[in-house]
């Protein structure tokens, strides 16, 4: 009786052991799987990473050797030019301060203090300069193409933006004075009905008229449904950087 008691208890012993054996493979299977689904994960965070830019150079480098009017729609997804009289030249403000602006997006008005560089020509929203800044830009004779969230969400439509963005490229030549930025929901009002694409100049009626103050200033927008180099190319030899308050500054 004695003995078959020690069995029954060696045999319990045995499948509760059997039972917690199972039991640690399964959570070193479980472990394992776990480390693997993590490298996997981390192994796919870094290659989208790597493939991201190959791609936006792909896309872009299609364009390089193409002239700006070739680069997005015709001329005629856009809206005839508007215009309304400007102010604000040397109504500068501290770097960060409050400041808002009744037009989506500005083409004139009070400022930062400190205009963007010249050598960066496209911006996303993650790096975009403030409106203060860009709007010193302007009153510095800038030409800024304004893109709305939709075309931002759009591969085809940013590249081709990039693509215009680099045939102005350098430091040395005033005329390349461009910046391409995002406006975002945040900024103010969206652009009209239709229209995902915004060039804004700061004028002063004219290269003519650059030294003559502010009587015939300007603010200059044209809205397109589209992104066209074409439109882009006629706009800004009709509003070159020469017409513009500060037209000497970077």
């Amino acid at each position: 009786m004695a003995k078959s008691s020690r069995n029954a208890r060696t045999d319990r012993q045995k499948v509760v052991e059997e039972m917690r054996a199972k039991q640690k493979a399964a959570e070193r299977r479980r472990g394992t799987i776990i480390v693997v689904a993590c490298v996997l994960v981390a192994v796919g965070i870094v290659a989208a990473a790597a493939i991201g830019p190959i791609l936006d150079h792909v896309r872009t480098a299609k364009f390089s050797g193409k002239p700006l009017t070739e680069i997005g729609a015709p001329a005629t997804v856009c809206q005839p030019v508007t215009t309304k009289p400007a102010d604000g030249q040397q109504q500068h403000l501290a770097d960060g301060s409050q400041v808002s602006y009744p037009d989506s997006p500005p083409a004139f008005g009070k400022h930062y203090i400190t205009p963007d560089g010249m050598a960066r020509k496209f911006y996303t929203a993650d790096d975009r300069p403030a409106l203060g800044t860009l709007v010193h830009n302007e009153e510095h004779g800038y030409t800024i193409l304004w893109y709305d969230d939709s075309v931002a969400k759009d591969t085809t439509k940013t590249a081709q933006i990039k693509a215009i963005a680099d045939k102005f490229a350098g430091t040395s030549d005033l005329r390349d004075k461009f910046k391409a930025v995002p406006w975002t929901a945040s900024d103010g009002s969206p652009f009209p009905s239709g229209q995902h694409v915004a060039f804004t100049h700061w004028s002063v009626g004219g290269t003519q008229n650059a030294a003559q103050g502010s009587a015939k200033q300007v603010g200059v927008w044209q809205y397109c449904s589209d992104v066209s180099g074409e439109a882009l190319q006629t706009y800004m030899t009709d509003y070159p950087f020469s017409d513009s308050p500060e037209p000497n500054g970077a």
